[in-house]
């Protein structure tokens, strides 16, 4: 049998910053295995950096919800055809898809027609709605990266080539979070109580939930008088949005309780505070590593909640609830996240801290610890070595490279 081909072409397509982020890091470690490899495709700056060529501005595909998705739907197709077109005729040796299932199962299923092999870094979440994806996606990707032990048993059962690789965030978050550095970074009181507000990174997130975020502020200082907030922005425009949303709720409320702005640091904001309320996502993942008392919300346009409830197979939507298979973290779910609801909920982790010894608290942070150490791989050699381990063996060999 002839030798497996070098790879030496990655095409590579990376949806948001969360994939820019992981892109990256793989993009590192294949470098020390391939030294003479090129990357290209669609990345964010940090991917850049590392030396892929963005073909078109990954803002391109950051896009959430049914109403924008279907918006943009036209011009997303055009754009995989375009992608897809380009690489059938120019055969990289590997396509991995980052991440953005919508977009890049869609294009990995066409160029694995086409011979050219494939891999998804991030299972898309077939074990939580429209389980019945899993059929494209075996016809789509030759070998699945999976961040979290408990997505492998269903690419197991469809005999889908799988490793979990741990998550890159446990690798860079300590186990044991200073809250008092983090303060000093940051400038703030150490004497004071913090919480965290974490409306969202996206436009859709802050419109819906910024509003609600600065309402339950206000009914928390008025029971907690002495409570500070800070609030770290994801970039300008939701810096901005969120702005504009305090002086909405200035003039419905008069005098706001002390809100702190920073741009970017979310991570050092949750470990300067003492609770966190967030927007469901990957920050829960991050909440948990820092391992502050937590809130989760979750709203979504009104008629992308009733499509996205239908194709539901799950009840919870917090990454520490689902690891952990128990409601470690309250979510507070479409209608019922209101300012009350999310001031009840940080209401009742502050007084099973000044009441109940904190023995809640103990148990999740118990839990928290132990998933962290299991996550802890160092997910960037992890996830390269897989692929390099999984080429040695399916990869290209010399006889086909020309076919």
């Amino acid at each position: 049998m002839l030798p497996v081909k070098s790879i030496q072409r990655i095409a590579i397509v990376a949806g948001e910053a969360s994939g820019d982020i992981l892109g990256a890091g793989l993009i590192s470690e294949l470098k020390k295995k391939y030294p003479n490899a090129v990357f290209e495709g669609i990345a964010g700056p940090l991917m850049q950096k590392e030396g892929c060529a963005s073909l078109y501005p990954m803002e391109s595909l950051s896009v959430m919800g049914l109403l924008p998705i279907l918006k943009k739907l036209p011009e997303l197709l055009k754009l995989r055809s375009n992608l897809a077109r380009y690489w059938i005729d120019t055969k990289p040796d590997l396509f991995i898809g980052i991440d953005a299932p919508e977009f890049n199962i869609g294009l990995e299923q066409k160029l694995k027609s086409k011979g050219i092999k494939t891999v998804h870094y991030v299972s898309p979440s077939v074990w939580a709605w429209r389980p019945k994806r899993i059929h494209k996606i075996k016809k789509a990707v030759d070998l699945m990266l999976c961040l979290f032990p408990f997505e492998q048993d269903i690419y197991q059962h469809h005999a889908i080539d799988n490793f979990c690789v741990g998550h890159p965030l446990a690798d860079e978050v300590p186990l044991e979070s200073n809250k008092v550095e983090a303060r000093q970074q940051l400038s703030l009181d150490e004497e004071a109580q913090f919480v965290c507000l974490m409306p969202g990174s996206r436009g859709s997130e802050m419109k819906l939930l910024g509003q609600d975020f600065i309402d339950m502020a206000v009914l928390l200082k008025k029971f907690y008088p002495e409570i500070q907030f800070v609030a770290p922005m994801a970039n300008d425009k939701r810096r901005s949005q969120f702005e504009q949303q305090l002086k909405v709720a200035q003039e419905k409320h008069g005098e706001l309780p002390k809100i702190t702005i920073i741009d970017g640091q979310s991570r050092v904001a949750m470990a300067a505070s003492d609770y966190i309320v967030m927007a469901s996502g990957t920050a829960t993942l991050e909440a948990m590593l820092v391992k502050r008392p937590t809130v989760v919300a979750y709203k979504v346009g009104p008629i992308s909640y009733k499509v996205f409830r239908k194709l539901l197979t799950i009840d919870t939507f917090a990454i520490p609830n689902l690891l952990s298979k128990q409601i470690l973290l309250p979510e507070l779910i479409q209608e019922d996240c209101t300012p009350d609801n999310l001031f009840a909920e940080v209401r009742a982790w502050i007084g099973e801290d000044e009441n109940s010894n904190g023995q809640r608290w103990l148990k999740v942070h118990d839990e928290f610890m132990q998933w962290h150490k299991t996550l802890k791989k160092d997910a960037n050699v992890y996830a390269a070595n897989s692929i390099e381990h999984w080429w040695s063996e399916n990869g290209l060999r010399e006889h086909e490279v020309n076919r």
